[in-house]
């Protein structure tokens, strides 16, 4: 029994220990959630504090505006803090917020030394002209063609050459054809048959008339003249040619016929055209179409002609476009006094067009990247700002910009290291730019130097993985992260395990490229 008791009485005083174990932990809960309502009322007001201490002037007597992410990721603090790196935020100071952009700054010595020109975004008449390339053609509307309407032979030529000018009425051939003949002389019986027997019965007359009537239609539709019908009729013997005459006065443009030929129903023996006016077809570049309206004024040069102008006037624009050419074709009419125009001939359009005063900038200025079209505006003091815009019309030395500039900024016009087609537009400007001392200062620097060691290159990514020392000019420690090759011959440039010094920029917001690598002893 006193065993029994022994153990029931350990097994009490387990249980109380147990149960204080218990209201320990409940206690110190209690305690912790009363700790965090205090500090959470406190920190509610904390920042505000903490922000209107860091708007106040600093030991420079300068107002710090926010603090802004070190590694350059869209990111700001009212007050300092520390990134997942542990790097403290970088103060901004009032006058400086407008440097923390996509800006470029080159010093003076370098912009006289690149031959860096500007020029003023004015408001100008762009071009009132439309140039373009055409041919002289044929006026569709003037051609015709001579063929005919029986079976045939052609006796006699008279227009025997390409090219020979006729007049109208003109004799082309003469035609002999046995069923041109037969139906001759099956109207003059018939008229002559109608004529003797106009006293006989109706029936009769009746009869008589509708085989006349039937007999001459068929001449009349083989285009038979109505004199030689009214001969028939008078009794005069049927002719064995039949002339065919010139529909135009014109130029022959094809000749098939030949003398003593045989010729069938339909078919083509002379092309004839009127070239007292022609056509000139311009193809007009698709960026231009917009501009060139019905009735629009051309001046036309040819190359036969030197210095001489020819007038016309639009009077049609085609509704299709080439797309092997991405032009659209542009028809002029032109009156040709004495055929000096002639089919064929090359031709340049001056087409005038209404003139409009836009927002413009030079040609130079505008960098068309293909994906976007991008200006430099000049803002001062060595600053540069690549400023995305969108475009409007084009003249020969102007360009319409409908957004992303204003009036009286000034743009770059000549500077070749500003265009750069295979690389990004502030990569290619940022290698051009040096470090300056104001980085520490809190301005952004495009390109920048550091020492380190290349630990491996990524085969899938490309992606290279660099050791660094400390940067000052982006207030880095040295530590380890990834960085992008501008090319693949930076990433040849260096085996793993080797000492660089390499050069880089920051592409966009946490990516930055390296544009120059090399080992280093």
């Amino acid at each position: 029994m006193s065993r029994i008791a022994d153990c029931a009485l350990r097994i009490a005083r387990m249980r109380g220990r147990a149960a204080a174990v218990v209201l320990a932990v409940v206690a110190t809960a209690a305690l912790a959630a009363a700790a965090g309502y205090w500090f959470g009322t406190r920190g509610a007001h904390a920042p505000v504090a903490a922000a209107n201490a860091d708007s106040m002037p600093d030991k420079s007597g300068k107002k710090i505006l926010y603090y802004r992410n070190p590694m350059g990721l869209p990111d700001t603090s009212p007050t300092p803090k520390k990134d997942s790196m542990g790097m403290d935020y970088i103060p901004v100071y009032e006058g400086e917020e407008r440097e923390v952009d996509s800006g470029v700054k080159i010093s003076p010595e370098k912009v006289q030394k690149l031959g860096v020109r500007t020029a003023k975004v004015e408001r100008r008449a762009l071009d009132a002209v439309v140039r373009a390339t055409g041919r002289i053609e044929v006026d569709e509307r003037r051609q015709f063609t001579v063929t005919s309407k029986f079976e045939g032979y052609i006796e006699r030529l008279y227009v025997n050459s390409t090219g020979q000018f006729v007049a109208r009425g003109e004799k082309l051939f003469d035609a002999y054809s046995p069923e041109l003949l037969a139906a001759q002389r099956e109207y003059a019986v018939a008229a002559q048959a109608l004529a003797q027997l106009k006293d006989a019965d109706p029936q009769t007359v009746a009869g008589m008339k509708r085989l006349a009537d039937s007999a001459l239609a068929r001449l009349r539709n083989w285009d038979v003249g109505d004199d030689e019908i009214a001969q028939l009729a008078a009794g005069g013997e049927p002719r064995r040619n039949l002339s065919f005459r010139a529909p135009v006065a014109g130029v022959v443009l094809e000749k098939r016929a030949v003398q003593g030929m045989r010729f069938m129903p339909g078919e083509m023996l002379y092309q004839i055209a009127d070239l007292s006016t022609v056509w000139l077809i311009a193809d007009v570049f698709e960026q231009d179409i917009g501009r060139v309206r019905v009735g629009s004024r051309a001046t036309v040069l040819l190359e036969a002609y030197p210095g001489q102008r020819f007038d016309g006037r639009v009077t049609y624009v085609y509704p299709t476009l080439k797309p092997e050419t991405r032009s659209a074709q542009v028809r002029i009419e032109l009156p040709n006094p004495g055929g000096r125009l002639k089919p064929a001939m090359y031709a340049q359009v001056e087409l005038t067009t209404g003139a409009t005063t836009v927002l413009a900038v030079p040609n130079s200025a505008v960098i068309d990247s293909g994906a976007r079209r991008v200006v430099i505006v000049d803002r001062g003091e060595g600053r540069f700002e690549p400023r995305e815009v969108k475009l409007g019309g084009k003249g020969d030395e102007f360009t319409a910009v409908l957004d992303g500039v204003k009036e009286g900024e000034s743009v770059v016009v000549a500077a070749n290291f500003l265009i750069d087609a295979e690389s990004n537009l502030k990569a290619a400007l940022g290698s051009m730019t040096a470090p300056e001392p104001s980085a520490a200062a809190g301005k952004v620097q495009v390109a920048h130097s550091a020492r380190g060691r290349l630990d491996d290159v990524d085969a899938k990514t490309g992606t290279l993985l660099i050791s660094h020392e400390a940067i000052p000019s982006l207030k880095w420690p040295a530590m380890t992260m990834e960085f992008v090759p501008a090319n693949d011959a930076i990433a040849r440039a260096a085996k793993p395990g080797t000492a660089i010094a390499f050069e880089f920029v920051e592409r966009k917001p946490g990516e930055w490229v390296v544009t120059k690598l090399e080992p280093r002893k």
